[in-house]
This record gives structure tokens, sequence and C-alpha cells, in this order.
């Protein structure tokens, strides 16, 4: 059975995540002990682009960024747009 695009969405989903998940560690260590911090709008724009859900299990181990409003709101937000816009091409049938 050939590949199809959601193995491979699923694929690249998986391989970001993992990225925006080591981000928010790596952040949360940094923020410890005092150093220079990965700047917000890199954490966003790792969720932006595929990896929501690592960026948000990240949130959740490491408890960080839970005080931040716009993480608290904006994380799952985008985590909802990417789950409806997987949904609407699979049942279009692309």
């Amino acid at each position: 059975m050939p590949f199809n695009w959601i193995v491979w969405v699923l694929i690249y989903a998986a391989a970001v995540s993992t990225y925006g998940f080591v981000l928010m560690g790596r952040d949360k260590k940094k923020a410890a002990e005092h150093k220079w911090r990965i700047p917000e709008k890199r954490l966003f724009l790792t969720a932006a682009i595929g990896g929501s859900i690592g960026v948000f299990l990240g949130m959740l181990i490491f408890r960080h960024k839970t005080k931040h409003v716009s993480f608290v709101i904006g994380i799952p937000l985008i985590i909802t747009i990417q789950c409806l816009v997987i949904l609407v091409f699979a049942l279009k049938g692309f």
C-alpha cells in the first residue's frame, strides 16, 4: 500500500512536534538558570508550522508557559485549527 498524504503529514507533525517539545524543555531549563531564553515567537512559529502537539505537551510536562494566557489559549487554538484543516482535506479526498 503506497503512503498517502495523511501518513506524510503525521510524520512531518511528529518531527516538528518533537522539535517543539525539545524547545519547551530547553527554554524551561534556561529560565531556571536565568540564561538567555528562546523567544516566544519561535515557540509559536514552531507550533504553527505543525509542532503544536509537542509544544502543548512541553507546556504540560515541563509546567512551562502555563501562566501565559497567550499560550494557554493560543496553543490549543492552533491545535484545533490544524486538526480541522486536516479533517477538511481528508473529507474532501485529497
